[in-house]
């Protein structure tokens, strides 16, 4: 017994229309723990150095409707001469845990500054997380080198 092409068009429609829903769903849903959002750093730092610098600072972190504060600590290798201080903002991205946030960063760059200057960094650990950073600074600075920076949450 053959079926009329009408019929067999109605049994398939409510079959198709499942079939694309659950296609949607897959498409569209991510885990909420997993999904990476950046978070809104701003940090205060004063460097001082002469061949190998140093410096110290405090930040915080928001992320998620939540300050979370931090220390900054850093040396630097290659040519530094001068002191200057900072204030920097920016975003911080691939951030999965705050607890990553915490560590050691890595950056290779430089700037000058001679009296006040514009200053920015873009830094990276070993957990993804990349940091972009600018703002002025003050005082009287020039480098050019690789720099370590250690942040810890407090």
């Amino acid at each position: 017994m053959l079926r009329d092409p009408k019929h067999r068009t109605a049994m398939l429609r409510p079959f198709l229309v499942r079939l694309a829903v659950l296609a949607l769903l897959a498409f569209v849903s991510t885990t909420p723990s997993l999904a990476q959002v950046s978070g809104q750093v701003r940090v205060k730092i004063v460097k001082a150095g002469l061949l190998v610098g140093g410096g110290a600072g405090t930040g915080v972190l928001t992320y998620r409707g939540r300050n979370y504060p931090f220390r900054v600590t850093g040396l630097s290798l290659g040519v530094t001469a001068g002191a200057s201080f900072g204030r920097l903002e920016g975003r911080a991205s691939g951030i999965r845990e705050v607890r990553d946030f915490a560590g050691t960063y890595s950056s290779v760059g430089g700037g000058a500054a001679l009296i006040g200057g514009i200053n920015g960094v873009q830094l990276r650990n070993d957990k993804g997380i990349t940091i972009v950073l600018q703002g002025p600074k003050a005082g009287l600075e020039f480098a050019a080198n690789l720099s370590e920076i250690i942040i810890s949450l407090r």
